[in-house]
């Protein structure tokens, strides 16, 4: 079992702790985590061609449409084609779940069930750091001192999409895009859902599940 590559996918909504679940998961098993947020800053700083597009669109305050992320996640992905990873914020819409399909085959998607006035909550109290996408959460992660990131002293910033007028219309429109999605995966048998409210009391769970697939190289008191 463990000769095979191991394909996985976390998905969720915004605020559902997906980055700490994928953290946790590549910490305990030795999977690349692979953010789609990483690479599209990287590729900006990189300045190659789908950074430049990519730019033109973050510049207009526009979001960077699907098949720009597509490009960005395929030409990564083709890098990695002997290594187990986990994906992270990809795909978010049948046009990426789709595309993924022609470069690999999943052998594991995992979806994250957060209610609705917890995500709120989250998000309205979430603050980053735009050059490398560090995020705080004033309630239960703040930073050291008040307003600043703990490892460059550089200010934080709250989204637009962040501000509580913005975030149920932001959580409604990935809830649209992630159905067919979480639909097609299921269908495949490889969707395996997990709820609650705390990603400390949801660990466990998402811990046993891996353990079936992959040895863990680090036991769960370890995280």
């Amino acid at each position: 079992m463990a000769s095979k590559l191991l394909r996985a996918v976390v998905l969720g909504p915004p605020g559902s702790g997906k980055g700490t679940v994928c953290e946790r998961i590549a910490r305990s098993f030795g999977l690349q985590h692979l953010s789609s947020g990483q690479f599209l800053r990287e590729s900006l700083r990189g300045g190659g061609e789908v950074g430049i597009l990519a730019k033109q669109y973050l510049e207009r305050g526009l979001l960077v449409p699907d098949h720009v992320i597509t490009r960005v996640m395929m030409t990564e992905l083709e890098k990695r084609q002997e290594q187990h990873w986990l994906l992270d914020g990809f795909p978010r819409t049948l046009g990426q779940a789709e595309a993924l399909d022609r470069i690999c085959e999943l052998d594991l998607v995992i979806s994250l069930n957060i209610p609705f006035e917890t995500l709120k909550d989250r998000l309205s109290a979430r603050w980053v750091h735009p050059a490398s996408g560090r995020v705080y959460n004033m309630d239960f992660n703040p930073p050291h001192v008040q307003g600043v990131d703990d490892l460059t002293g550089e200010p934080l910033v709250q989204r637009e999409d962040d501000k509580p007028e913005a975030v149920a219309a932001r959580l409604r429109k990935y809830k649209d895009a992630a159905k067919p999605v979480i639909e097609l995966y299921k269908s495949r048998g490889i969707l395996h859902s997990f709820s609650g409210t705390e990603t400390n009391k949801i660990w466990p769970y998402v811990y046993t599940l891996l353990s079936s697939k992959i040895p863990p190289i680090l036991s769960d008191e370890e995280n």
